[in-house]
C-alpha cells in the first residue's frame, strides 16, 4: 500500500538546489498520435480500419493486415501484469535520481502487450487499468494503475512525477478578486495546496468575499498588477523563489470588435493585461519556477494559463478581447517550449462563457468559478496538458476538429 506523504521539511537555505533532468524525449512524428491524446486527458491507440486490430507500439501500416488506415480511437485499457522489475541501477540521469523505478509489461484486453511504469500497489498476474500520462520530457507514458482506486494512490512516486498535483505545494493566483481567483484558491486548499499567494490588482477595491477569504492563515495576499512590470518585479522579487504552481486568471473583457470600437484604448488596455501581463509575468517569475523545477518533493510544476475557447475562434461581439486571448494562446505556447527543457508544464484552461458580471447578457449554459476551479485542479492532478471546460467549449472543440468554417460563420451571424 502507498505510504502517504509527510509535510515537507524547511528546505536548509545553504543547501544546493538540484538541477533539472529531463527523461529520454524523442519519438518519432507517428509516436505523437500518443502525446497528442495524454495532453487531453485521453488513453487512445490506433486501430486498423480493415481488420480492427490494435497496435502498438504506434506503427505507418498494421502490424496484421498491412493496412496504412490506422486511426486513433479510444480502447480498452485494461489488463494484466505479466510481470514486473525495479530498477536500482540506470545509466540514464533523470532515472538515476529517482531509483528505485518500477516498469513491467502488460497484457491489454484489447490485444497488444505494452511495458509501462508500474504503481507500487499493482502486485505481478494482478488486473491492471493504464492511464497515458505526460512525462517531464512533454512526452507521452503508460503508466499501470491498480484496477481500483487504493489510499493514498496518488502519492505514488511515479504519478508524483507525471502530475503537476498541488498536495504541499504554494500556488500564486495573480487575480485573486476575481470570482475564478477566489474559486481557484478554495479550491487548491481542498485539494492539498499548502500556501495561496492571492494577487490583488486594485487595493483601493473592496471585495467582501476576498477580504473574508484572506482571513484564512493559508492565504497570503500580495499587492500584484500585470499591467505594471514594477509591482509584478517587486512580487516576483518578495515570493518568486516560494511559488511551485503559478496560476494567471488576470483578464480583462469588453465587448466591440473592430470597426464599431473607435477608442483603440480598449483595445491597447485588454493586450496590455491579457497578453503583455503574461509576458511580465513569465520574465519575472518564470526562471525562478524553471531553477526549482527539481527542487526536491516540493518542486516547481506547472504553469496555468485561464484562457478562453475564443482564443481558437473570434467571437465578432468582442473581438478584441478574442484577440488579446488568441495573443495569449500564441505567448504561451512560446512559454511551454522555453520551459519544456526545465520540466515545468504550461497548461491551458479554455472555459466556455464564465458565469460572472461581464457574462449578464449571455444565455446559458455558462461556466461557474466552482467549475472552473475543479477543472483546473483536476488538469493538476492529472497533467493534462489542455482542458476545455464547460459545453460551449466541449463543442467548440469538437466542431473545430470538424467544419471551422461552419463555426466560423454562426459566430459571424
Amino acid at each position: 500500500m502507498t505510504q502517504p506523504l509527510s509535510p515537507p521539511r524547511k528546505k536548509d537555505p545553504v543547501a544546493r538546489t538540484r538541477q533539472p533532468t529531463l527523461p529520454p524525449s524523442p519519438r518519432s512524428r507517428c509516436a505523437m498520435g500518443l502525446t497528442r491524446a495524454a495532453a487531453l486527458g485521453r488513453f487512445e491507440l490506433q486501430v486498423c480500419a480493415a481488420c480492427q486490430t490494435v497496435q502498438y507500439p504506434p506503427r505507418e501500416v498494421c502490424g496484421s493486415c498491412l493496412s496504412h488506415d490506422l486511426a486513433w480511437r479510444a480502447v480498452d485499457a485494461a489488463g494484466t501484469l505479466l510481470a514486473s522489475t525495479t530498477l536500482h541501477h540506470s545509466n540514464d540521469l533523470y532515472f538515476r535520481e529517482r531509483l528505485p523505478w518500477r516498469v513491467g509489461t502488460v497484457h491489454m484486453d484489447a490485444g497488444p502487450s505494452v511495458v509501462a511504469h508500474i504503481h507500487q500497489d499493482c502486485p505481478d498476474g494482478a488486473r491492471v487499468r493504464l492511464i497515458s500520462r505526460l512525462d517531464r520530457s512533454g512526452q507521452a507514458v503508460m503508466i499501470a494503475l491498480p484496477e481500483k482506486d487504493t489510499p493514498h494512490m496518488a502519492d505514488d512516486p511515479v504519478l508524483r512525477e507525471t502530475s503537476c498535483d498541488p498536495k504541499f505545494r504554494r500556488v500564486l493566483i495573480t487575480d485573486g478578486k476575481s470570482a475564478a481567483g477566489q474559486a481557484l484558491a478554495t479550491a487548491l486548499l481542498d485539494a492539498g495546496a499548502t500556501m495561496i499567494f492571492l494577487g490583488d490588482p486594485q487595493p483601493w477595491r473592496h471585495v467582501e468575499t476576498y477580504a473574508a477569504l484572506v482571513q484564512d492563515a493559508r492565504i497570503q495576499a500580495v499587492t500584484l498588477d500585470v499591467t505594471d512590470t514594477d509591482s509584478v518585479q517587486r512580487t516576483a522579487a518578495s515570493i518568486g523563489g516560494k511559488v511551485e504552481i503559478l496560476v494567471n486568471t488576470a483578464d480583462m473583457a469588453r465587448e466591440g470588435g473592430v470597426m464599431t470600437t473607435r477608442d483603440v484604448n480598449v483595445a491597447r488596455d485588454a493586450l496590455d493585461t491579457n497578453v503583455l501581463g503574461l509576458m511580465r509575468l513569465a520574465q519575472h517569475f518564470g526562471p525562478a519556477l524553471c531553477a526549482r523545477a527539481a527542487d526536491g518533493m516540493r518542486n516547481a510544476v506547472a504553469w496555468v494559463n485561464v484562457l478562453s475557447v475564443y482564443a481558437h475562434m473570434n467571437l465578432p461581439s468582442r473581438g478584441m478581447w478574442s484577440a488579446s486571448k488568441a495573443a495569449a494562446l500564441s505567448l504561451s505556447q512560446c512559454l511551454r517550449a522555453e520551459m519544456r527543457p526545465s520540466g515545468i508544464r504550461v497548461i491551458n484552461v479554455f472555459p466556455g462563457p464564465l458565469d460572472h458580471e461581464w457574462e449578464q447578457l449571455t444565455p446559458p449554459p455558462r461556466v461557474t468559478p466552482r467549475a472552473l476551479a475543479q477543472a483546473v485542479v483536476r488538469s493538476l492532478q492529472q497533467g493534462i496538458e489542455d482542458v476545455y471546460v464547460g459545453d460551449v467549449a466541449q463543442e467548440f472543440c469538437e466542431r473545430l476538429a470538424e467544419n471551422p468554417k461552419g463555426l466560423e460563420r454562426e459566430l459571424g451571424a
